[in-house]
Formats: structure tokens, C-alpha cells, sequence
């Protein structure tokens, strides 16, 4: 099943049902207007962070987005071959390690962060804000940081928990690989949650 095909028709389900166009949901979510109906037509993924945006605004769990039939498999083991894989951009990609994510308070994700292309600082990140906190470890590679003006380097092994509500933002300056694991609280997929990250 293309979860890509599948997310996009929802949205667009959605959207329609409240009456919103297209430019809408662009000006409420800061999602570009080109991006939304790529979306819609399957030929774009999302984050989950900016498609638990999507269902704030359009009134809907995000849970809502996604196939019930995987919840028929109730065991609480999550196998590494059904994880969820999305591309959130050409550089980051993210995989849902539970398979049962609306059911806790908290959501686990592991990252790959291709190399950069360039060197970045900073200045040229857009540093997030949003509640909640977060737990970050280094599985593979070297991540860097950014926190409320400062910068690690966190090397395999290394970890770092934070309050969301700090300037923050994590970069891969290297030219490997970076593997890390997240932990972030809220969690999105717990309805009732009107998260934006």
C-alpha cells in the first residue's frame, strides 16, 4: 500500500468536508500552496509533526490519516521491516518505531540525516518552538545541536533531553550518515492533542 496515495486522498477528503481551499490550508498551516496539492495526489510525504498541524486545523485526529487495519495486529512488539518510512525532505528521513503510536503519551521516531551539502550555521536554521519535551540519542554519526544560542556536537552514544519550548533545531555537518532516535512528548497521535510543532 502507497501510504503517500493514501494520507494525500484523506487530506483532501478532509479539506473538502470543511470547505477549505487549497490556498486555506496553505495560509493556516504555512505549508505552500504547491506542496499541499502535491500532497493531495500522492506524490509528496509528510512529517508527521506538519500533518498533526494539518489535523489540528481541520478538526480531525491524526490517527485519522492512517490506515486502521494496522491496528488489528494487537502485539506489543514493533518489528523493524513494518516501521513507517517517510521523506521529510531530501535530507531527513523518518521512520515511526511504534507501530501503535496513538496508544502512549509519548511518540519514538529514529532519524537519518543524509550529509549537507553545505555547512550550516545557526543564523541559516530555522529554530523550533513548540511544547513539550524531547529526548534525542545519537545512534550512528555526528549530530549537531543548536539550543537557545548554543552548539554540541553529540557523538554515538551521547543523548540530550530538552524542553521544546527552547530554540532548537539538529543538523547533520558531516559527510556521513547520521542515525538518532527521538522521543518527543505530547504526543501528536493521542487525540485531543492540538500539538503544532
Amino acid at each position: 500500500m502507497d501510504h503517500n496515495v493514501t494520507i494525500g486522498a484523506k487530506v483532501k477528503a478532509f479539506r473538502t468536508a470543511k470547505k477549505y481551499t487549497l490556498k486555506q490550508l496553505s495560509e493556516e498551516s504555512g505549508l505552500s500552496i504547491g506542496f499541499l496539492s502535491q500532497l493531495e495526489r500522492g506524490l509528496s510525504s509528510i512529517a508527521i509533526d506538519s500533518l498533526a498541524k494539518l489535523a489540528t486545523i481541520l478538526g480531525v485526529s491524526l490517527s485519522s490519516f492512517f490506515d486502521s487495519s494496522a491496528d488489528q495486529e494487537k502485539s506489543p512488539v514493533s518489528r523493524s521491516f513494518a516501521m513507517h518510512c517517510s521523506q521529510i525532505n531530501p535530507q531527513i528521513v523518518q521512520y515511526l518505531v511504534n507501530g501503535n503510536a496513538q496508544g502512549f503519551a509519548c511518540l519514538p521516531r529514529i532519524f537519518h540525516l543524509m550529509p549537507s551539502a553545505t555547512t550550516s550555521s545557526e543564523n541559516q536554521l530555522e529554530m523550533n518552538q513548540h511544547d513539550g519535551e524531547e529526548f534525542i540519542y545519537v545512534l550512528e554519526g555526528i549530530l549537531t545541536v543548536y539550543l537557545d544560542g548554543s552548539e554540541y556536537c553529540l557523538n554515538p552514544g551521547d543523548s540530550i533531553q530538552i524542553h521544546s519550548q527552547t530554540p532548537h533545531d539538529w543538523v547533520n555537518n558531516t559527510n556521513r550518515v547520521v542515525k538518532i532516535l527521538t522521543v518527543h512528548t505530547p504526543n501528536p497521535f493521542v487525540h485531543g492533542n492540538e500539538v503544532v510543532f
